[in-house]
This record gives C-alpha cells, sequence and structure tokens, in this order.
C-alpha cells in the first residue's frame, strides 16, 4: 500500500510526524509519501492557491513542503509532483478536533476531500483538544488498526472517514462509534482591537458551542471518550427540495 500524507498544521507539526512514524511501522504499507504546507494553514478549507507558484521542497526523501493550502499539497501531489497514485490519503494527526460544522472550514477534512475527488479513498484524523493534545499515540493506535481493517477489507473508492480521537490514554478509551456530524451555535461575536496607528482590527471570535449534540453525534462520541468515525459524502444537493423548486419554476 502506497500512501500519501497531509495536513494543516504544517510539515513539522507533531500530529504528522506521529502519523508518519506510525505507518512505517506496518509492513503491508510500502511506501509513504508527505506533501503538507509549510506553516499552519488551519482554517485553510477547500482553498486552492491560484495567484502564484507553488514550490514544493523535499526536506528529506518522499517528505515535502508546500507553500500552499493543505488542498493545493494534495492536487499538486497527485497531479504532477509524484511519479505514481497513492493507494490512500491521510490527513492529520489535527491538533484539535474537527466536529460538526467544523468540516466546513477545516483545511484537515479538505485535503481529504481533494483526495476522494481524485478518485482515492481518503481519512482525515483529529485529536479532540486544540490546545494541548497530549496523546498523539492513542491516534495513531486507532489509527493503526482501522488502516490494518480498510487493507483487509477496503471501503468504496469515493469514501472519506472524519475521525476524530479523544485526547486520553489509549487505555481511557472507550470504544469507537460510527456518528453523524453535529452541529454548533453560530461563533462568537468579532473580537475588535486597534493597531498602534488607532485603525480597527478583528479577530474571529471563538467558535460556537455544540447545540445539537446528543447521542449519535460527533460531539457525544468525543465528550464520552468514545473515538467518533463519521462517513463523509460530497454531494451538497438537497436532493427532497428539487421536485418543489421544479414546480416553484413552473408557477406563473
Amino acid at each position: 500500500m502506497k500512501i500519501l500524507v497531509s495536513n494543516d498544521d504544517g510539515y513539522q507539526a507533531a500530529g504528522i510526524l506521529a502519523l508518519v512514524e506510525m505507518l512505517q511501522s506496518l509492513d503491508f504499507v510500502e511506501k509513504i509519501t508527505v506533501v503538507a504546507p509549510d506553516r499552519d494553514r488551519s482554517g485553510a478549507s477547500h482553498s486552492l492557491t491560484l495567484d502564484q507558484p507553488l514550490r514544493p521542497v523535499e526536506v528529506q526523501p518522499d517528505f515535502y513542503h508546500v507553500n500552499g493550502t493543505p488542498t493545493d499539497c494534495v492536487h499538486l501531489a497527485i497531479n504532477g509532483l509524484l511519479d505514481f497514485m497513492p493507494d490512500m490519503v491521510i490527513s492529520g494527526i489535527n491538533a484539535g478536533a474537527n466536529l460538526g460544522d467544523d468540516v466546513l472550514y477545516s483545511g484537515t477534512v479538505a485535503a481529504a476531500m481533494e483526495g476522494r475527488f481524485l478518485g482515492l479513498p481518503a481519512i482525515a484524523v483529529s485529536m479532540g483538544n486544540y490546545k494541548t493534545p497530549q496523546h498523539y499515540s492513542t491516534a495513531t493506535q486507532v489509527l493503526s488498526n482501522l488502516i490494518k481493517r480498510l487493507h483487509q477489507y477496503p471501503l468504496s473508492r469515493d469514501t472519506i472517514l472524519n475521525i476524530n480521537v479523544p485526547n486520553v490514554p489509549f487505555e481511557a478509551l472507550k470504544g469507537m462509534q460510527i456518528t453523524r456530524l453535529g452541529h454548533r451555535h453560530q461563533s462568537e461575536p468579532m473580537i475588535k482591537a486597534f493597531d498602534p496607528r488607532g485603525r480597527a482590527i478583528y479577530w474571529l471570535g471563538p467558535p460556537g458551542n455544540a447545540r445539537d449534540d446528543g447521542e449519535g453525534t460527533d460531539f457525544y462520541a468525543l465528550s464520552q471518550n468514545i473515538t467518533s468515525i463519521t462517513p463523509l459524502q460530497i454531494d451538497l444537493t438537497r436532493h427532497a427540495d428539487i421536485p418543489i423548486l421544479s414546480e416553484w419554476l413552473s408557477l406563473t
């Protein structure tokens, strides 16, 4: 198995290094290639860089950093940088959970989605604590077991798994659960400040607290020290509204 690894925290982040070390221990993984941003690009969502060239730098064999977004990295890797096609894309391990509405903004999830757009099964994996994620080894053990299972029982090539692992020792985990995305309340207000010249500047406020976080959601699983596995799809079409809108257009 040949695996392409990326993230949104940057190529020097502790999570991506822990992920690579774990993958190197799997005997059925024949090649690991890292193509990741040259700095933290959290919140980049599915953006592409269109106003400047991308410059991949190979810092060691099969380990590149790129002056672009997570999506740039995966797109570049598969459409020009690599001379082979990976069997899987894994994005992470992110410092901080990607739950519910977070998937719309997450560069971690976007990198995995780009793999899916290119016909590859993909995994996004995140730790449940943003400020001090201490237990990357828990995430690597969870991911190791899942990859072994996927190697034996592959999923369809348009599958995206969004995995969130509690920031606890492995022994404290209470299992894994297939979940749906929950929802957050609206984000907190922007934080207004002033630069040294007295001009107004704004910082994004904290994300909203969970609103839909009942049993069965990714929020609930993580709160119970359960690893959340949410299958994602790309089709955003609201199919149920197509007949209603078609009738609406026909009205005179």
